[in-house]
C-alpha cells in the first residue's frame, strides 16, 4: 500500500528496508489467488511482477489487489500472445473476490473502512468465474456467527464477484482496443 492511502495507518514498506506481516500475506494470497488459474506450463520459464498499490484505501484493500491483479495479468497475456511470445492463453479464466461481513447484525458486501473496523464478522471471498472458491477468510470479530450468516455472506459475495467479473471482461477489452488503436495509429503515422 502506498503512503496516504490509508489515514494514519500505513508507511510504505520499501522505506522501511523490509515487508511488513499484513503486505507479505496479502502478496501471498494474490498468488494463491492467481496459481488458481494460470497455466504455469503455458506460461513458460517467465515472470510475471504485479505490482498492487493501493491509491484509497477504504477497506477491502486485499481484495481489490486480487481483482486488479487479475486484470493486468490478462492484459499482459494479451500482449504476450499478439507478440507470438505465448503460444497457448495462460489463464483459464477470470478471479475476483470481495470482502463481505455483518455489520450492525446484517451480512453486506464490499465494507467500507468504518464498517470494517466495527464488523462482528469479517469474510475475504476469492472465486473464479465459473463459480468455484479459491479462498474463503473469515473470522467472527469478537463475536460468533451462524450458518445462515455464512450462507448470506457467500451468497452476497458470489453476486457480487459476479459483477467484478464483467467489470474485469469490460477493462481487459477497452485495454485490447486502445492497444490496437494506439497500433492503427502508429501504422496511420507511417504511412504518410
Amino acid at each position: 500500500m502506498l503512503p496516504y492511502s490509508t489515514l494514519e495507518r500505513k508507511q510504505r514498506d520499501i522505506s522501511k528496508g523490509k515487508i511488513d506481516g499484513r503486505s507479505s500475506e496479502i502478496q501471498r494470497l494474490i498468488g494463491r489467488a492467481l496459481r488458481a488459474v494460470v497455466d504455469l506450463k503455458k506460461l513458460g520459464a517467465r515472470t510475471i511482477w504485479l505490482d498492487c498499490d493501493v491509491l484509497q484505501a477504504d477497506g477491502g484493500t486485499r481484495t481489490a489487489s486480487i481483482t486488479g491483479a487479475c486484470v493486468a495479468a490478462a492484459i499482459a497475456c494479451n500482449r504476450l500472445m499478439s507478440a507470438g511470445k505465448l503460444k497457448d492463453f495462460p489463464i483459464s479464466q477470470l478471479v475476483a473476490a470481495v470482502s463481505c461481513g455483518v455489520y450492525q447484525n446484517t451480512p453486506i458486501l464490499d465494507l467500507n473502512y468504518p464498517e470494517d473496523k466495527d464488523a462482528t464478522v469479517d469474510f475475504n471471498v476469492v472465486m473464479t468465474e465459473g463459480g468455484k472458491f479459491v479462498e474463503v477468510q473469515g473470522s467472527g470479530e469478537e463475536a460468533v456467527f451462524s450458518g445462515e450468516e455464512m450462507a448470506a455472506m457467500l451468497a452476497l459475495a458470489k453476486d457480487g464477484i459476479a459483477d467484478l467479473i464483467q467489470k474485469q471482461r469490460d477493462a481487459i477489452l477497452a485495454a485490447d482496443r486502445v492497444e490496437k488503436t494506439a497500433l492503427l495509429d502508429l501504422a496511420e503515422i507511417g504511412r504518410a
